[in-house]
Order: structure tokens, then C-alpha cells, then sequence
């Protein structure tokens, strides 16, 4: 095992991905066309132009945006409506900076097993500037990351992915692990190669909050676990955790896989 890559919202920062659900919910809204918190998590994962164009195509948003501007959403509509996402954007992720707890640690305890750190991200690196020196405060600093405008096309291609590995100079593909709480995030691990880990407890699946999660019984927490599950269940990961807390045991357990000739994806 040479690298884990990490996503950040609902991964390693923003326990329930609340930044950008809020954020798209406030946007929309803001043209005069509500979005459900639902509909605006559905296409997570996704750069954030591609995100509101896909939420702007849901057949009952289009239907609305066309009663309210008399005109179909087109691209026009995606301009105007990221351009109004991006400074709203900047405020949410640094009001939802907080390190998810047992990252740091984890991060730590691979470091020491000389694995690397990268990082990939649906955030433009305009947003991503306004956040990474507050969470180096907290101890998370890969060693590279990709932003969503790094290049043309990223999630759900493994171009991303791959971009990452190449700053880390690690190869093969499967000497390398995706963790991620979205279908986009993990197919790009999964089709670059690498093995995936999908987040259940922290991420957009869930959409809850720590306190939340933590208010929870055993039996509402596997509901959770479910719910994310069945969320994420396209992108077929290699195996789930609740947080990254979890991680160290997932990353024995690749490496035992890996001794045996076994590859990602089986």
C-alpha cells in the first residue's frame, strides 16, 4: 500500500456534507426556485458547475425555473446561478471547517507506514483556497490535491484520481485507496484502479450532523448505515466505514489482499 487519497466534505472536514447542500438549497432559492435538501444532495460528488446543471435538469426544478424566468434552464442559467454559488460557497466551507474527529490520527498512523496522502475534491481550487490553511491548523495537510478546475474533466473520471497519483508518484493504480462518501468520488477511484472505501456515518449520504449521529441508538445508526449503503451501492466500493476513524483496520485488511495477488474491484 503506497497512497490513500482522500475527498474532503463529509470525508475528512464537514461531518454531514453541509456546506455544499445548504449552499446549492441557498442558491436555487435565491432565483426564486426552491430546491429540497434531497434534490440538492443527489448529484454530490460532482464538480460544482456539473452539480447545479444536474440539479437544474431534474425534471420538476426545470419545470419551475421555466414558470419563474419564462425561458428553459440552459447554460446560461448554470453561469448565472455559479457565479452566485462560488463566493456563498467560500463562506459555507469556513464556517464548516472542522476536521472530522480520528482523521488527523489516522492520517498519522499511515504517514508512519510510509504511505502518502493525496486528496481530490469536487470544490474549485477558489473555494478550496479559502479553507486549507484553517484545516492545516487542525493537522490535516496531504501532500497533493486536485480540485474539480485542475483539469477539463474530472469525477466521475478517473482523471483526477490519476492527476493525484502522478504528484505522488505513486503507480500502480492499485497500490492506492479512494476514500469517499460520494458515487462520483468513488467511482474515480474505482475506475482509475484503486481500491474504494465509502463513508457512511459522515458523509452526503447521511446528511447529519456529528451531534446528530452521536444522539443516535444502535438501531438508528445501522439504519444509517443502511441508507448509505444502498446510496452508494452503485459505484460498488471495496468496503465501507462509518467515519475515516475507521479506517487503519480497512487498509491491514488491502494489504493482506494484496500479498495474496488479490486486486480492487473483485
Amino acid at each position: 500500500m503506497r497512497a490513500v487519497v482522500f475527498d474532503w466534505a463529509g470525508t475528512v472536514v464537514d461531518f454531514g456534507s453541509r456546506a455544499p447542500a445548504m449552499t446549492f438549497v441557498e442558491t436555487f432559492s435565491a432565483q426564486g426556485v426552491p430546491v429540497t435538501e434531497a434534490e440538492a444532495r443527489a448529484p454530490m460528488g460532482l464538480p460544482k458547475r456539473d452539480h447545479i446543471r444536474t440539479i437544474g435538469m431534474m425534471a420538476r426544478v426545470a419545470e419551475a425555473w421555466r414558470e419563474i424566468h419564462g425561458s428553459a434552464f440552459d447554460e446560461s442559467a448554470v453561469d448565472r446561478l455559479y457565479e452566485a454559488f462560488t463566493p456563498r460557497q467560500v463562506m459555507a466551507v469556513r464556517a464548516n471547517a472542522d476536521v472530522i474527529a480520528g482523521v488527523v490520527s489516522v492520517v498519522d498512523a499511515l504517514r508512519r507506514r510510509g504511505i502518502r496522502i493525496g486528496s481530490t475534491t469536487g470544490y474549485p481550487r477558489i473555494v478550496m483556497a479559502a479553507i486549507t490553511d484553517l484545516v492545516a491548523s487542525q493537522g490535516f495537510v496531504p501532500d497533493a490535491m486536485v480540485c474539480a478546475d485542475d483539469l477539463p474533466v474530472t469525477r466521475p473520471t478517473p482523471l483526477g484520481m490519476w492527476r493525484c497519483l502522478i504528484e505522488l508518484g505513486v503507480w500502480p493504480a492499485w497500490s492506492a485507496v479512494k476514500v469517499d462518501d460520494t458515487v462520483p468520488g468513488l467511482l474515480e477511484g474505482r475506475d482509475a484502479g484503486a481500491w474504494t472505501v465509502g463513508i457512511l456515518a459522515s458523509g452526503n449520504a447521511a446528511g447529519l450532523t456529528h451531534a446528530e449521529w452521536d444522539a443516535l441508538d444502535d438501531r438508528g445508526r445501522q439504519e444509517v448505515r443502511d441508507r448509505s449503503s444502498a446510496a452508494l451501492a452503485r459505484a460498488r466500493p471495496d468496503f465501507t466505514i462509518d467515519t475515516v476513524a475507521d479506517l487503519l483496520p480497512v487498509i491491514d485488511e488491502i494489504g493482506h489482499r494484496l500479498w495474496c495477488g488479490e486486486r480492487p474491484g473483485g
